[in-house]
């Protein structure tokens, strides 16, 4: 799994210690699952989540958030296989934050024969606003 972001970005060092002195790292620690990623963006620019789906095996991840506070602005398929047996590559997931806070953004790998996911990828997106 990778996680790319245009103007997003994980939770650095620096970052840390800026949340830690305002507070805010206390906060973000409590609601952080040992399965979850710290995220952070900016309100009104969007930022992507890469996950890496194999479609030959019939894998497909699927976001789960809430719509009030996050938005799929872009959902891509882009192939880095280039074999006819093999359909393989990034899954490229673009969200648009639209209010500040901490949200829950969580991808399933579901497979269409199963009932239950494959494999589960958590983020806490700390959203800001923007600094003009």
């Amino acid at each position: 799994m990778t996680c790319g972001f245009r103007t997003g970005k994980f939770l650095s060092a620096h970052n840390a210690e800026h949340y830690s002195q305002t507070g805010l790292f206390d906060t973000l620690m409590s609601d952080h699952q040992s399965d979850s990623q710290l995220l952070a963006a900016t309100v009104g620019i969007p930022f992507t989540v890469n996950l890496w789906e194999d479609r030959t095996r019939g894998e497909q991840w699927v976001p789960s958030y809430d719509p009030s506070q996050l938005v799929l602005t872009d959902d891509e398929f882009l192939r880095t296989t280039s074999n006819n047996a093999v359909d393989s590559g990034k899954r490229r997931f673009e969200f648009e934050p639209i209010h500040t806070g901490i949200h829950r953004l969580e991808f399933h790998k579901r497979m269409a024969w199963k009932f239950t996911s494959e494999a589960r990828r958590v983020f806490l997106v700390h959203v800001q606003e923007s600094v003009s």
